[in-house]
């Protein structure tokens, strides 16, 4: 068997036209595929980002929330309620809301404001530069140091700006796992600051944040917030859930759906049609060998390994392709939201598998076909 491979090896690489153009078909509909599939793994991250930085196990919620950018205002009383619930060992509030500030220049920005817990800074960053006690101190600010830091005139702690006419002063520089999908800044203060700065309806707890007494009691303790009226996730479910929004709510999911269809179809086409004319080429050779001996299995291996060898070449350059300009795209553009996961890995995976398998079937099924008589009669 090993001579057969080594000969089904020989026969496929010394068609250098023929490989290089089967390399090329998988590699470009792996590339597609990796490429699609891996920004809107990112967007996913990046929309989630609020949900994965503050790090809450259990988030609490009117039940019309979609998506941790669009939250609605609960009354005062939620958040006594959920304290009050048993399996809560505390919760805090949270505001989350969008403002507009005046930059030392003049010009005006659209930022993130998140409101912490004035007594126990729950989801507060990791800071970079600063004190986190200072954020009690007047007008303080916290601003996120990520891809959107320089749209705030790149502020040093003492930095200025206004803020509905209010003043703010940078007191800290933090970092956060991942930054926002919409290219806003983020500020972090105290949650009193956060609705006394900024214009709010009624209600101006956006989110209350539960850590539980243990994993086993969060089921009671959504079962109580839907019996107030409410709704409570833990930080998976909430992050589906803003998955599911931009999937099935917006263009997003129509849109990769359309373009994993045509990477599967480009793929398919160009390599199925290229390794059938491989084998109709090679059907002399294949007939040849059938006449010394060869039996129908040593033909159906030698076309599986072709086939198997080529896709999984294809896989790799394609993958890497697509690593290599998703690092040259974050080297220019540190906001560019692209990345690759082990999903996106097994849907390119399972993609390659199928065009290897479909083609094999037609080379097989034609190779089988061959006579020995007919190759020595021509």
């Amino acid at each position: 068997m090993t001579g057969i491979l080594r000969l089904a090896y020989k026969l496929l690489v010394n068609d250098r036209a023929k490989f290089s153009a089967l390399l090329v078909g998988i590699t470009f509909a792996v590339y597609l595929m990796m490429f699609v599939t891996s920004m809107f793994s990112g967007v996913m991250k990046h929309a989630s980002a609020n949900i994965i930085n503050i790090g809450a196990p259990l988030w609490v919620m009117d039940p019309y929330v979609e998506t941790v950018s669009n939250s609605v205002g609960m009354p005062a009383y939620v958040l006594d309620a959920v304290r009050s619930m048993q399996g809560v060992k505390y919760a805090v509030p949270l505001y989350s809301g969008g403002a507009l500030v005046k930059l030392a220049d003049g010009n005006y920005q659209t930022v993130t404001v998140i409101g912490l817990d004035d007594i126990s800074l729950y989801g507060r960053p990791e800071l970079l530069e600063g004190k986190i006690q200072d954020i009690y101190a007047e007008n303080g600010f916290i601003v996120v140091k990520d891809a959107e830091f320089s749209k705030l005139e790149n502020p040093h702690i003492g930095s200025e700006f206004e803020l509905n006419d209010n003043r703010g002063v940078i007191v800290g520089i933090a970092q956060v796992q991942t930054s926002g999908l919409y290219g806003i800044p983020t500020l972090y203060t105290t949650y009193e600051r956060a609705i006394q700065y900024i214009p709010n309806p009624r209600f101006t707890i956006s989110y209350v944040l539960v850590e539980p007494k243990s994993t086993s009691d969060i089921p009671r303790i959504k079962q109580q917030v839907e019996t107030l009226g409410y709704r409570a996730r833990t930080k998976e479910e909430f992050m589906k859930n803003t998955e599911d929004f931009f999937l099935y709510k917006t263009g997003g999911g129509t849109n990769l759906l359309i373009m994993m269809l045509i990477s599967f179809t480009v793929g398919l086409s160009l390599s199925g049609q290229t390794f059938y004319t491989f084998i109709l080429e090679n059907l002399e050779r294949f007939g040849a060998l059938k006449a010394i001996g060869a039996k129908n299995r040593d033909l159906v291996a030698m076309i599986l390994f072709q086939a198997t060898f080529t896709a999984f070449t294809g896989f790799g350059l394609g993958i890497a392709l697509c690593v290599l300009l998703i690092l040259l795209a974050r080297a220019r553009l540190p906001s560019y939201a692209a990345m690759v996961t082990f999903g996106n890995l097994g849907i390119s995976f399972g993609m390659v598998v199928v065009i290897a398998a479909v083609s094999s079937y037609f080379g097989i099924r034609r190779v089988l076909k061959i006579e020995p008589f007919e190759i020595f009669r021509g």
